[in-house]
């Protein structure tokens, strides 16, 4: 399976790979917050 391969030495390390993986972290982050957010304004703030 792909995500079982050893990372190939000789396949050049890619910048725009690193920047779309970091942006996709952050976008998975910034998700997550706005679910646990929401979730504790509709449990503990909820008037």
């Amino acid at each position: 399976m792909y995500f079982f391969r050893k990372k190939d030495p000789n396949r050049p390390t890619s910048f725009n790979l690193k920047v779309m993986h970091t942006i996709n972290a952050i976008a998975i982050i910034m998700f997550l917050a706005g679910i646990i957010w929401k979730l504790i304004e509709w449990l503990i703030l909820k008037k």
